[in-house]
């Protein structure tokens, strides 16, 4: 399986292959956070309108509205509220108002889902940090989808 990343000057991109299908990604997205990105997540995930917060203990959290879901092929979420509270950071904030785009298409049982998240780019202050996040989160998201356990973040 390949994995790309490309660091766009305007987003962060990652694209990834795994050996499984489209209707199992979409429902990892939509239904599974807890089980590859963080076991400390509330709300909802699967419709347009949820509100859902995901948490890396107590320093880092992120609110995300649903904007959109089309079955088998995209979710995407706006981040309505975020905190990283790290202090190599001095702004903290740099997720509100991005999105987060997961495109998902199928090719001879093989799925690709590529990430965009727009707004994180080589500009924003917590660029490197949040980008190894999302290579570790995205592996741990393949690792579910192809042997059932992923390896989220835990309490």
């Amino acid at each position: 399986m390949k994995t790309m990343n490309t660091n766009s000057v305007e987003n962060y991109i990652h694209i990834i292959e795994i050996n499984t299908t489209v209707d199992k990604v979409y429902h990892a997205l939509t239904h599974e956070i807890p089980l590859w990105w963080t076991e400390l997540f509330e709300g909802s995930s699967s419709e347009v309108g949820n509100l859902f917060t995901i948490r890396f203990g107590d320093q880092i959290h992120k609110t995300m509205r649903v904007k959109e879901v089309a079955a088998n092929a995209k979710v995407v979420w706006l981040v309505e509220d975020s905190l990283i509270a790290l202090p190599d950071l001095k702004n903290q904030t740099e997720w509100i108002g991005t999105t987060i785009v997961w495109e998902i298409e199928e090719n001879k049982g093989i799925s690709q889902i590529k990430l965009i998240h727009v707004g994180l780019n080589l500009a924003i202050e917590c660029y490197e940090i949040c980008s190894n996040g999302w290579m570790q989160f995205i592996g741990s998201l393949k690792k579910f989808l192809e042997t059932g356990e992923g390896t989220p973040y835990k309490k």
